[in-house]
């Protein structure tokens, strides 16, 4: 018997992206910037996507050896997005949750 796995959905994307957005602002915000979250050096500040080029994906090519969002399954970027938001709040003290479909509606609203 086979399960078959979903190609991330329009929605999860949708959220990836604000969540990379929202993550930006956040560290930039507490005045975290990339060299203090990666290594010591220039002082570089956050972008959506340096977010998921330098935070996401590593986590993505560690956990599942793919190297773009667009091959993952909704399960598998849940756990790399989970993984990857845990690793930066234990390191930098910011916190954030995966946009749900209710932020992300609100959001349109605005």
């Amino acid at each position: 018997m086979t399960t078959e796995t979903k190609q991330r959905s329009i929605r999860q994307n949708a959220s990836l992206h604000l969540l990379m957005t929202q993550l930006a602002d956040e560290l930039n915000a507490s005045g975290k910037t990339m060299m203090q979250v990666l290594k010591q050096g220039a002082e570089i500040q956050w972008t959506d996507y340096s977010t998921k080029e330098y935070l996401l994906r590593p986590f993505i090519k560690a956990m599942y050896g793919k190297e773009s969002t667009k091959t993952l399954t909704t399960k598998e970027l849940s756990k790399a997005t989970e993984a990857m938001l845990d690793h930066v709040a234990q390191t930098t003290g910011v916190a954030l949750d995966f946009p749900s479909l209710e932020s992300l509606m609100e959001k349109e609203r605005k």
